[in-house]
């Protein structure tokens, strides 16, 4: 295991453009760290600096303290998993894993090789296809070769670079509960770039957040969540998106374009005398009113709209709600998409309902919304004015402790 830490790198390439720009990041011993963000944001670059794959511009990388940016990536005592498996296609898979550990055939004598390549086919259910070749395995079988080919080296830290993005839908969600569990077995460092939230959300101890090579916030899944430090963090995880509205304070209420809604006084505050925001309500937050339970009700408002369409998926709905965009904030949602690389950013309202409503697309309804749950961003500067950096910080040392918990169990 091992402990990674970046110290303000950066990556300039020769043409002048800067992919990874000033990011500190601290990777504890037996942590695994997502990095995520759209297409572009430097994340995948920003690991092959720590690999060895990419020159440092400036800064320091550390590997258990030792500066180790000069050091070539063989002599760094990393595995990475690769997006496209990267297979000997004329090895059979025992030689595959095995590779890695052949070519220090002075230092490891046939029995140990055999010993670690079978242990790590036992792990990853690949015993029985050791004499098989990568051309008649499946997508998941080849990257679980490839894993156990990172796993027999015994390296100090696993770098993955999107290795499910290949797999279908169905794959990815089992190799996903795989990885996750040889992660907390092993206990080795592992950090992970992924365009895709879910796998950040679901595999990450933290997530470190990219944007256009910026570090945006690094946090537990569940701190990034309920307590996101900007518009791009709260757009980009989460699926479906956040919705985020125009608003603005009337009276005690929030005017916006489906309609006034009573907040809290803490919203009105956050809020304060500007004269737009922009109001963060995920769609878990609504709900058909015929199903509210009254103990809950009066910690919401309602509101009347027409959805234009509604998807029934079985354990729930969703609704959907048109409205008139703002012109005063146009800019800043044209941008928002932009950086969550979308054409734009639809003028609609996805809303959650129970899987039980009769709700339908052109008939109006009666909607509630949990405003205690609300955030609201600031248009000048898309901050979360509403974020409780407090509350976050308790909830990513809760996972923090839930984390050792599952380790201990896992090596019970």
């Amino acid at each position: 295991m091992a402990q990674i830490t970046l110290n303000n790198l950066v990556k300039t390439y020769d043409d002048g453009f800067t992919a990874v720009k000033g990011i500190s990041l601290d990777i504890a011993d037996g942590e695994f760290m997502i990095l995520v963000g759209p297409s572009g944001c430097g994340k995948s670059t920003l690991l092959r600096m720590i690999v060895g794959l990419e020159d440092i511009t400036s800064g320091d990388l550390t590997i258990d303290g030792k500066r180790v940016n000069e050091i070539p990536p063989r002599d760094r005592n990393l595995s990475m998993v690769f997006q496209n498996y990267a297979l000997y296609p004329h090895l059979t898979v025992y030689e595959n894993i095995a590779f890695p550990l052949r070519l220090n055939r002075s230092k490891i004598d046939k029995e140990e090789i055999d010993r670690r390549v079978r242990e790590a086919s036992d792990m990853l259910d690949l015993r029985e296809h050791l004499d098989r070749k990568p051309a008649n395995l499946s997508g998941g079988q080849r990257q679980r070769v490839a894993m156990g080919r990172a796993i027999v080296r015994q390296a100090d830290a696993f770098l993955f670079d999107e290795p499910l993005s290949n797999l279908d839908a169905k794959l990815r969600g089992q190799m996903r509960t795989q990885i996750a569990q040889l992660q907390r077995r092993l206990r080795t460092t592992a950090v992970y770039v992924t365009h895709d939230q879910t796998e950040a959300m679901t595999l990450g101890d933290r997530v470190a957040v990219l944007k256009k090579g910026t570090l945006q916030q690094v946090a537990s899944p569940r701190e990034l969540y309920e307590q996101p430090v900007n518009l791009f963090v709260a757009g980009f995880i989460g699926s479906p998106s956040m919705n985020f509205l125009p608003a603005k304070v009337q009276g005690d209420k929030l005017a916006t374009p489906i309609g006034l809604l009573a907040v809290p006084d803490k919203v009105l505050k956050a809020a304060g005398s500007r004269d737009h925001v922009i109001l963060g309500v995920r769609p878990e937050f609504f709900e058909d009113d015929d199903f509210v339970d009254d103990s809950v009700r009066a910690h919401g408002t309602t509101f009347e709209a027409t959805p234009r369409h509604t998807e029934w998926l079985g354990n729930e709905q969703y609704a959907y709600i048109d409205y008139e965009p703002d012109p005063s904030t146009k800019q800043l949602m044209d941008e928002l998409a932009r950086d969550l690389d979308q054409d734009e950013m639809p003028s609609t309202v996805v809303v959650t309902i129970d899987s039980g409503s009769r709700m339908r697309g052109g008939k109006p309804g009666k909607f509630w919304l949990d405003t205690r749950l609300v955030h609201v961003f600031d248009t000048a500067d898309g901050s979360n004015l509403t974020r409780d950096a407090e509350a976050g910080a308790e909830l990513t040392a809760l996972a923090e402790e839930e984390r050792e918990s599952e380790i201990s169990a896992a090596n019970g």
